[in-house]
């Protein structure tokens, strides 16, 4: 883009009067760009659709508040049976702000202006949560850092514009590493992209579980998870 540069001075930034970002979960779900990664079958999708019906009903999550308001679910792996069977188990009073779709646009083909259009039908949304990541790609089959920076930076720009939260649902690699967070399937530009990232870490039929957090201006964190018998 050529022309000047948009500038503000450091003292004119200092006293600027900025609203605070909105967020869907305080101190953990903020606007912007976050990524909920871990193992197959381990409960990720449960985890999401979960986060979904609290953050819709303002119910808070593991003591954290949320922020009321509209929710949209793009659940692109199942259909609306397995996730009724799902909906069902976690709780008995779904919420009338979340709204669930199993088919959308990739980001190469309508998924922005989808959702763009959502928004404009209903108004703020507190959070959209994409299951899985891999579903909504430009290239489904880049894993290069250019590649996964285009794609998570296309994401952001959907949330920032909208002042929303968005939460991709992803994979980690079949390899481990000393740091947990470099198995997230993928190359450093889909960290690198995201604000936040949470990792998942339990064994299959445990009903116990880790929640690893990290993310930009937010104190890295574990939580530990109790799992229901839904999961």
């Amino acid at each position: 883009m050529a022309g000047r540069l948009r500038t503000i001075d450091a003292r004119t930034l200092a006293d600027a009067v900025l609203e605070p970002p909105g967020y869907a979960v305080k101190d953990l779900l903020v606007q912007g760009l976050h990524i909920l990664a871990g193992a197959p079958k381990t409960g990720k999708s449960w985890l999401a659709l979960w986060l979904c019906q609290q953050v819709a009903g303002g119910e808070k999550v593991w003591g954290y508040p949320t922020q009321q308001g509209t929710v949209l679910y793009l659940c692109l792996e199942d259909g609306y049976h397995r996730l009724q069977d799902r909906l069902l188990d976690i709780t008995e009073d779904p919420s009338e702000n979340l709204y669930l779709a199993t088919h959308a646009g990739t980001l190469a083909d309508g998924l922005a202006g989808q959702i763009e259009t959502f928004v404009r039908e209903h108004g703020r949304v507190s959070l959209i949560v994409i299951d899985t990541l891999q579903k909504v790609r430009i290239d489904a089959q880049s894993g290069v850092y250019a590649g996964d920076y285009q794609d998570m930076s296309a994401l952001k720009s959907i949330a920032d514009s909208h002042n929303t939260g968005i939460l991709v649902v992803h994979h980690l690699r079949k390899q481990g590493a000393n740091d947990p967070f470099l198995q997230v399937s993928g190359s450093n530009g889909l960290m690198g992209a995201a604000d936040t990232i949470l990792l998942l870490q339990r064994q299959r039929m445990n009903s116990t579980a880790k929640l690893l957090v990290t993310g930009r201006n937010m104190d890295s964190r574990t939580l530990r998870l109790q799992w229901d018998g839904y999961l």
